[in-house]
């Protein structure tokens, strides 16, 4: 418990950093649901659902075999809210930054930093060791593996993020959400791929974000927000539309 507390601790401390800093969330990060009420515990690593983590594994290895699907789990692996609003942003319709569409990157932005702070909690309280580094193996990005040791396995923050994107950007454009949650969930998938996540972790992480969601849809200045994004998306892609 005590480590649990120091982790939690360190986490919510750098968490309350980058958002003076970069992004200020919603609802502030204790105020948000806690994971280790809402889900399941990971699996122990002497059951059947392990077994499958293993197995998914395997799978991701084989996976990279594949030149253009290691490629995408590349860069899916970046951890940029940029790269990720480029990425989605193939799929919503239009290009989303901060110049060219300031209502839309402003609920995004805010938005999926007030949800993937859900992941604090239940990766401190579990810290489960990722799979390169129970296999002695590194990731598809070995610089990146230092690092990430450092914090819980289970949920995929990754996997939260993407889920979120796809969510939010779904609201904006309803018409593109069934193209947006494919990729979200290929997105999720490649962090098995990459080794960084077991398949746990990422099946977790799509109700985590949607956990988030829900919490998120209660703040009225969202729900104000998000109306202007809504707007400011109709006028970018009317002419489109004719």
């Amino acid at each position: 418990m005590k480590r649990f507390s120091t982790l939690l601790a360190g986490l919510l401390l750098v968490a309350g950093t980058l958002s003076a800093q970069e992004i200020s969330p919603y609802i502030p990060v204790e105020e948000m649901p806690d994971l280790v009420q809402c889900l399941p515990a990971p699996p122990d690593t002497t059951g059947v659902d392990f077994a499958y983590d293993i197995a998914r594994y395997m799978w991701g290895k084989e996976q990279r075999r594949d030149p253009a699907r290691l490629a995408q789990a590349r860069r899916d692996a970046i951890w940029s809210m940029d790269t990720t609003l480029v990425i989605f942003s193939e799929v919503l319709g239009v290009a989303v930054s901060q110049k060219g569409t300031p209502e839309i990157y402003e609920v995004l932005t805010r938005g999926i930093t007030t949800i993937e702070q859900i992941r604090f909690r239940p990766k401190a309280y579990y810290f489960r060791k990722r799979p390169y580094a129970r296999f002695h193996e590194p990731s598809i990005l070995p610089e990146d593996d230092q690092w990430l040791a450092t914090e819980g396995s289970y949920p995929s923050g990754h996997t939260i993020r993407a889920w979120a994107t796809a969510l939010l950007m779904a609201e904006i454009n309803p018409a593109a959400a069934e193209a947006l949650f494919a990729r979200a969930w290929a997105y999720g998938e490649n962090r098995v791929i990459s080794g960084c996540h077991w398949q746990s972790d990422v099946d977790a992480s799509r109700p985590a974000a949607s956990i988030g969601y829900a919490k998120l849809q209660t703040c009225p200045a969202f729900r104000t927000q998000m109306l202007r994004a809504q707007a400011e998306f109709r006028r970018l892609t009317r002419g489109a539309r004719r």
